[in-house]
């Protein structure tokens, strides 16, 4: 099965047209606005002989979205019993729900922050943090710009950084043998894991950067504003790069060791740096005494089911990593390994090990 990104995420993140909601009901299923997904029923699926019955609330980052979409299709069709309603609220916005009591499963492109492990706690929600798979910000820039091909971490933070804004406008006060071009930024809103991750690689502190950039939850509205602006330059996930490289040029980055452009080798390998990073889900501990829930979870770091992650346009963790988060999952290890919001540099693997 072929995941359309932009076509997923402009029906979960816009209204749903009448035409997909006859679809859902033509394939047996029912498509929810908000972020809901299809139970859509597939021959493909082996016929959906569970007999496991249920509902599982998933919310959270846009970025590991089309992960969790994939998954909760392929898993209903082999569990026709069971509906799996993903949203997209970012993020911060999923930790919200999920520190409230309102989700199973929160999905995350940055570790959990302290103020969001504060609030769980203040909450009596314990949770198990979970890796799923490797994603490489991609930085993106118009097609027709034929000069920044490469940029170094130090001019992405001198174009981003919060004295930027009001004072930087021009491609030509980032390198002088840029043109005099109007600089436009587009990126993720401030709820988002994607914009926490890149603030914290490129600016130094998370969450920091100018305010003067076309900020949005949705990827496509990035898409659409850097594809049409000669000077813009924007930033995602890798995978909305791969579904809109027709539109849109990337670039590479060079930490001082080259230039890298991200691909899944040089994500999964760690040479493109700093903007390589995990992507994971957080569940409820209590929500795994739902059979429905702790089948779910196991399902998405099921080696098996790799290729559903490599199809939207993720890399797969490698099986040591996989084996280290079934095992937080069986034994129910709550808290992070991380000290509170995103890690730029550590090794996933190291930390995992050291429980």
């Amino acid at each position: 099965m072929a995941f359309n990104l932009r076509s997923k995420r402009s029906a979960t993140l816009a209204a749903l047209t009448a035409a997909s909601l006859a679809l859902a009901v033509a394939c047996g299923g029912t498509t929810t606005t908000g972020g809901g997904t299809t139970t859509a029923q597939s021959p493909a699926a082996g016929g959906g002989t569970s007999d496991l019955t249920g509902n599982v609330l998933v919310d959270g980052s846009s970025t590991v979205f089309p992960i969790s979409e994939a998954m909760a299709e392929e898993f209903m069709k082999a569990n026709p019993g069971v509906r799996v309603t993903v949203g997209v609220s970012g993020t911060g916005g999923g930790f919200k729900k999920f520190c409230a009591g309102e989700t199973d499963i929160s999905n995350a492109s940055r570790p959990i922050k302290q103020e969001e492990i504060d609030l769980c706690a203040k909450n009596g929600i314990e949770y198990v943090e979970v890796p799923i798979a490797y994603d490489g910000l991609s930085v993106v820039i118009n097609p027709s710009n034929e000069f920044a091909t490469c940029l170094t971490v130090d001019e992405l933070k001198k174009m981003w950084e919060p004295a930027a804004q009001g004072t930087i406008r021009n491609w030509n006060q980032i390198r002088p043998d840029f043109p005099d071009l109007p600089l436009g930024l587009y990126g993720p809103g401030t709820d988002s894991g994607t914009y926490d991750y890149f603030t914290a690689a490129i600016v130094g502190e998370e969450g920091e950067s100018r305010g003067d950039f076309t900020a949005s939850e949705d990827d496509n509205v990035i898409v659409q504003g850097v594809a049409s602006d000669p000077g813009g330059l924007g930033f995602f996930g890798f995978a909305y790069y791969e579904e809109n490289r027709d539109r849109l040029k990337l670039v590479e980055i060079d930490n001082g060791n080259g230039c890298v452009a991200p691909s899944a080798e040089t994500i999964a390998d760690g040479t493109y740096t700093p903007l390589s990073r995990p992507e994971f889900f957080y569940i409820k501990t209590t929500s795994l005494d739902n059979p429905a829930v702790a089948a779910f979870a196991r399902f998405q770091i099921d080696p098996a089911n790799a290729g559903l992650i490599s199809e939207v346009g993720y890399v797969p963790l490698p099986t040591e990593i996989e084996d280290l988060a079934e095992a937080r999952i069986e034994q129910r290890k709550t808290g992070s390994v991380f000290e509170g919001g995103s890690a730029v540099g550590l090794k996933l693997a190291d930390l995992l090990k050291k429980e």
